[in-house]
């Protein structure tokens, strides 16, 4: 309940974030000047609150339960934005809508019945941890780079996806920082976890507002929301032990539901709803705008 809680604040930061994200201009991509613009506007605030508020329940989730189980379980967030949409815009709800909830909710549902996944281990050794740090650097580097030189969609794709790879990470480290403050608020800040969270989270807001204002939403929305679970989920079964259970009916159930639930995020990201503010978005930009000041 307190993962769907967090979902549930991380969809009205979403929709909040994408409003005033994509109306930015393309040149701020990955500065952190982006974000002291976003700083300005009324509703990018208002959903940073609400994403503080869906952190501290992830962190109280992640502390009780498994990435396995908590990471997946915040895709609901997708579910939830949609009629969160539906009420702040003349849009409304349609078949499409419809099933690609009823996938994303099903795939769900049959992943965590069928992996029943354990809770696993609070310590992770230097070297895992440094083996993973390092392949999200390099591979977070390598999107960015092939980023900056494609389309507007690939760049959304390709920044949305080194987004999510950094907010998956950053959930391992929130599961670590809360073990760590169990044992003592001095243990915790003694540790090099929750300096390297802080660096990550900012990184990751960057890449995930850059990707909502590089293209369109229909490209960054999908690759952000079933990235992050899925980087979480191998991540817990690699570096936490938090085991799933395997044989190839298992895994053959896992891996077919857990792609269920990525083809409904991309089924979502392709409803009325998402075209109309990418057709707002196109309009936005097409009218003339007052020079602002650089920042």
């Amino acid at each position: 309940m307190v993962a769907l809680a967090a979902a549930f604040l991380y969809a009205l930061a979403s929709v909040l974030q994408q409003w005033e994200a994509e109306r930015q201009p393309a040149n701020q991509a990955l500065r952190p000047s982006l974000l002291a613009r976003l700083a300005t506007r009324p509703r990018w605030i208002a959903g940073l609150g609400f994403d503080v508020g869906g952190y501290v329940l992830q962190w109280l989730a992640l502390s009780w339960g498994s990435l396995v189980v908590v990471q997946p379980l915040l895709v609901v967030g997708v579910l939830f934005a949609l009629p969160i949409k539906a009420l702040a815009t003349p849009y409304r709800m349609h078949g499409w809508d419809w099933i690609g909830c009823i996938l994303t909710t099903a795939g769900l549902v049959v992943f965590l019945w069928i992996s029943q996944p354990t809770t696993g281990q609070t310590n992770v050794g230097r070297l895992t941890w440094a083996l993973l740090l390092g392949a999200t650097i390099v591979v977070t580097a390598v999107l960015i780079l092939a980023g900056r030189h494609s389309t507007p969609r690939w760049k959304a794709m390709a920044y949305g996806t080194a987004g999510g790879i950094i907010y998956g990470v950053c959930a391992a480290l929130t599961k670590s920082c809360a073990h760590l403050l169990s044992l003592g608020i001095a243990n915790l800040f003694s540790s090099w976890q929750p300096y390297v969270l802080a660096v990550g989270g900012v990184a990751g807001m960057i890449l995930a507002q850059s990707a909502f204002q590089a293209g369109p939403l229909d490209a960054s929305l999908p690759t952000l929301s079933a990235t992050d679970p899925v980087i979480s989920v191998v991540i817990g079964v690699i570096a936490f032990n938090e085991a799933v259970r395997s044989g190839l009916l298992p895994t053959t159930l896992e891996v077919v539901s857990f792609s269920i639930i990525v083809v409904g995020i991309f089924m979502l990201a392709h409803t009325e709803a998402v075209k109309t503010a990418q057709s707002d978005h196109s309009k936005s930009l097409a009218l003339p705008q007052e020079p602002q000041e650089a920042v």
